[in-house]
């Protein structure tokens, strides 16, 4: 059985965070050969937490990379020596595995790595100095000198590189507790590959770090294309609906399957999130029919349920201005412009002016810290379905078709998809 990782985009919001859920419950309904594991690459704002949570369900944990690494290769002792048992001890064990380095413990702690090398350094060096083997030592007096271990989460070329430089056979691993296995130069032939299954994304910049070393196995998305190539053809499934928690409700109604309470109430979050409670131009009537029927399953009222969510939402007043654009800000190249788009979801435009300076000095220092020319932040009063767009300097804002309220800042009533109404507008201003 082999893991699987079902993880979406960095900066997760609930249509990333709650599709990964649904799609790994699906999965591992339909297919029991493998583990599917829902992860998500990006830590959590407190609002999408706090919705999140009142879900009652477990929270996919969070999984910074998926480069391959020491743990993934890592060999566990099967047989154990003990540091003061005579060296016959090894023969038998030698005889049958032919080990390079074997693990040796004393008094039930790791005491480090027998080498072969160590066992004929000892031989020659009797036979050169006595004509023969007289006595038989016990294990721990051949034992060379240790080098320093490697650790279970050590990327996997960096380990490589340090056993290949090193003269030794084999390098004890570790981890948080201690010792856990050991690596020999067979570890480093070929890289491992983990499988991953990308939801509501399918662009590597967007992606778990390490993708490039992954093997892609599916995508799940509702945004434009622009993924990596794969090796081997892949399932994908792309549709222009306004979230991707309703295509995964939809390939459980094509699998003949239910989805079970908790289930349903996960995805009718992310429906509800990245539809604005199908409110949002992106709102398609599968999106509707999905969201209806998802309610009816987990026994709640769609509106009520969406208000409540909402509602958890933090001010943006009591936001850290930095931490808040970044918790939903996704990177494109247009004409040769790198633009970040970040959108942040309130109750209220009423107090704008208490924080708008603020969000202005800070969406230059993202701008910044991310290497682009231009940087936008939507702000989206879900409730009045409008929305203002603050605005790093660039030519390109001249070029906005909405009202200029100040230097910055621009008003957009009506406006509430950065992907289907900002996007393109972005897109024809830099073009201009």
């Amino acid at each position: 059985m082999s893991d699987i990782y079902i993880t979406g985009h960095q900066n997760p919001d609930l249509d990333s965070v709650c599709s990964a859920y649904g799609y790994a419950v699906l999965k591992n309904l339909i297919d029991k050969e493998n583990n599917y594991i829902p992860v998500r690459c990006g830590h959590l704002s407190n609002s999408t937490k706090s919705i999140l949570q009142s879900l009652n369900f477990k929270i996919p944990p969070y999984k910074r990379d998926i480069y391959p690494k020491v743990g993934d290769v890592y060999l566990k002792s099967e047989v154990p020596l003990n540091a003061e048992a005579p060296l016959n001890d090894v023969a038998e064990i030698y005889e049958e595995t032919n080990p390079s380095v074997m693990p040796v413990f004393e008094k039930g702690e790791f005491y480090g790595l027998l080498s072969v090398d160590d066992i004929t350094s000892w031989v020659m060096n009797e036979i050169s100095s006595k004509g023969t083997v007289e006595k038989i030592p016990a294990i721990k007096d051949i034992m060379s000198e240790q080098e320093p271990p490697v650790k279970v989460n050590d990327f996997f070329e960096e380990a490589k590189t340090k056993l290949s430089i090193s003269k030794k056979r084999g390098l004890a691993v570790y981890d948080d507790n201690g010792f856990v296995g050991f690596v020999t130069r067979r570890c480093f032939l070929k890289a491992p590959k983990h499988n991953v299954i990308l939801v509501d994304h399918n662009e590597q910049k967007q992606s778990i770090r390490g993708l490039e070393f992954a093997n892609i196995v599916e995508i799940i998305d509702h945004h434009r294309l622009d993924a990596m190539k794969t090796s081997l053809p892949i399932f994908i499934d792309a549709e222009p609906l306004g979230s991707t928690c309703t295509i995964v409700y939809r390939l459980f109604i094509r699998n003949e399957l239910r989805p079970d309470e908790v289930t349903a109430r996960v995805l009718l979050a992310g429906v509800i999130g990245d539809t604005l409670i199908l409110k949002s131009p992106t709102t398609t009537p599968e999106d509707v029919d999905a969201a209806n029927a998802l309610a009816k399953i987990c026994g709640v009222d769609l509106q009520e349920f969406g208000l409540s969510m909402f509602a958890r939402m933090e001010g943006l007043k009591t936001r850290d201005p930095e931490a808040a654009i970044s918790s939903d800000f996704k990177k494109y190249t247009e004409a040769g412009v790198r633009i970040g788009i970040g959108q942040c979801e309130v109750t209220t435009l009423h107090d704008l002016d208490d924080y708008k300076e603020a969000y202005l000095k800070g969406l230059d220092i993202v701008k910044t810290k991310n290497g682009l020319d231009w940087a936008v932040l939507m702000i989206t009063d879900v409730m009045k379905e409008h929305s203002v767009l603050l605005c790093t300097r660039h030519r390109a804002n001249k070029h906005l078709e909405y009202a200029n309220l100040e230097e910055g800042i621009y008003d957009m009533p009506g406006v509430m998809s950065r992907k289907k109404q900002l996007l393109p507008e972005i897109i024809h201003a830099v073009g201009i």
